[in-house]
């Protein structure tokens, strides 16, 4: 049994592709069962193993996956093959994309991109209108 189900609710984007709210069907990490999630596209998008959760009106869609302990949340986007596992938080406008991977303690918020192959990782925080892209990588305790 999974931590969650798709409901019959959901949104449209502008290409067609309907994301699907999600619902927590038992308690884990800080979700208590009942509570009504984000948006994903298939059970794929996010994991059914692990804390990870997307809240609020953040959106999971394409081949994008949400796995371990993270957390999307807020207006976030995660699409396209990104990846975001470990205790990552993705929030506020935040977009990740592409082959991008969001993972251990890393906090990518605001209105900051991170898409292509690049890998935001360690303790690193990458927020405001900053722009991650390319093979970029930006890990430890940067920001």
């Amino acid at each position: 049994m999974g931590k969650y189900v798709l409901t019959e609710k959901y949104i449209e984007l502008s290409n067609g592709t309907k994301l699907y709210q999600i619902k927590a069907i038992k308690s884990f990490g800080n979700v208590a069962k009942g509570e009504l999630g984000g948006y994903i596209e298939t059970m794929d998008n996010l994991s059914q193993i692990g804390n990870a959760w997307v809240y609020g009106n953040a959106q999971v869609y394409g081949d994008a996956m949400v796995s371990g302990n993270a957390q999307v949340y807020g207006d976030a986007w995660v699409y396209g093959n990104a990846q975001v596992y470990g205790n990552a938080w993705v929030y506020g406008d935040a977009m990740v994309s592409g082959n991008a991977q969001v993972y251990g303690n890393a906090w990518v918020y605001g209105n900051a991109q991170v898409y292509g192959g690049a890998r935001v990782f360690d303790n690193a925080r990458v927020y405001g209108d900053a722009w991650v892209y390319g093979n970029a990588q930006v890990s430890g305790n940067a920001m």
